[in-house]
């Protein structure tokens, strides 16, 4: 029997439950779970925000723990290894995305904590290919986060060939902005962080900003006109886009990452005159995790993290709800 937390509707607590997993299957690999972190991707799946939440729900897709099982077919990976999982559990492996590298846009790809139990238990079940290997040197702890939040801001990085000539922003300093931050800088680009708050401004400086600019001041923005080659969003909220477009290059790009989910209010005059473009992207892709696993160790990028128990999910749920975490909630398991 398995040990998890689920929740039984989107206005009930976690509590803890037991199930059973079928035999597993030959090309699957079963995951003791250390420690699993809290994304808000996990909030939003608890309220059933998009539609698509089974219940009971078992959340968690930023797994760091050791290899239980493995099925026959699996060769790349041991019993005891070091791996870690994120949003996506496997992928269709015959689609134009899967053969060219691009599992994470797989339009059949299988998200760890839908129509399945996550990471929120003692064991999670995944398909070998989304399971990746932890470098040497990196810390169990911290590594959750990276399998959605790290790799969702350095995907952009890659696919978008950012050079480290390029100046770019991010929009929002909180569990994805303060990874961008990081990521960016190490990448060897001139960052300026966009903030509302003069506590977070500095925390900015701190986390690898050359540069902080308070989205609430209009003649800051004005100022920054025709500055970015590359814009990261990363909140959920709705802002005066245009006033951030008039701050890119020409060509200069606006990408988001964080879950808007209104409408974009944009004038296509804005993109036009610049050759200005607008784009999103969504997790990274196993090839471009390993690659962010590797350069977060070469350069010493960690997400700051806050620990709970895993028993006392509900309190960290309730401290993301109200905003009070800095940066990212990890849960270690504690099962007796």
């Amino acid at each position: 029997m398995i040990k998890a937390f689920a929740v039984e509707n989107a206005q009930a607590e976690f509590t803890p439950i037991t199930y059973t997993m079928p035999a597993i299957g030959a090309h699957q690999v079963d995951i003791d779970v250390a420690y699993c972190g809290v994304c808000h991707s996990d909030m939003s799946m608890k309220n059933n925000e998009w539609g698509m939440t089974q219940y009971p729900f078992v959340g968690g897709h930023e797994v760091a723990g050791t290899v239980k099982a493995v099925g026959e077919h699996v060769t790349h990976l041991h019993v005891g290894q070091a791996v870690g999982l994120g949003w996506h559990s496997d992928y269709c492996h015959q689609c134009h995305s899967c053969d060219t590298g691009d599992q994470n846009l797989c339009h059949s790809a299988q998200g760890t904590i839908i129509g399945r139990h996550g990471g929120f238990a003692e064991v999670v079940r995944a398909n070998a290919t989304a399971v990746i290997p932890l470098p040497a040197g990196m810390d169990m702890k911290i590594a959750g986060p990276l399998f959605c939040g790290g790799v969702t801001v350095f995907n952009p990085l890659v696919q978008f060939g950012i050079k480290p000539t390029d100046k770019v922003a991010v929009i929002g300093i909180g569990g994805l902005g303060h990874m961008a931050l990081q990521f960016f800088r190490a990448w060897g680009c001139e960052v300026t962080a966009f903030s509302s708050s003069d506590v977070k401004a500095q925390e900015a400086y701190c986390l690898g900003a050359h540069h902080v600019i308070n989205s609430t001041i209009e003649s800051e923005l004005h100022a920054a006109a025709g500055s970015f080659d590359f814009i990261i969003s990363t909140v959920n909220v709705t802002l005066d886009w245009n006033a951030y477009l008039r701050t890119l290059k020409a060509k200069g790009r606006l990408h988001f990452v964080g879950a808007t989910m209104e409408p974009l209010k944009i004038g296509v005059f804005n993109l036009m005159g610049g050759q200005k473009s607008i784009s999103s992207s969504p997790v990274g892709a196993p090839n471009v995790i390993k690659e962010m696993l590797d350069f977060a160790v070469q350069h010493n990028i960690k997400p700051q993290v806050e620990m709970f128990p895993m028993s006392r999910i509900n309190d960290a749920f309730t401290h993301m709800e109200k905003g009070n975490a800095r940066y990212r909630i990890v849960l270690e398991n504690d099962w007796q």
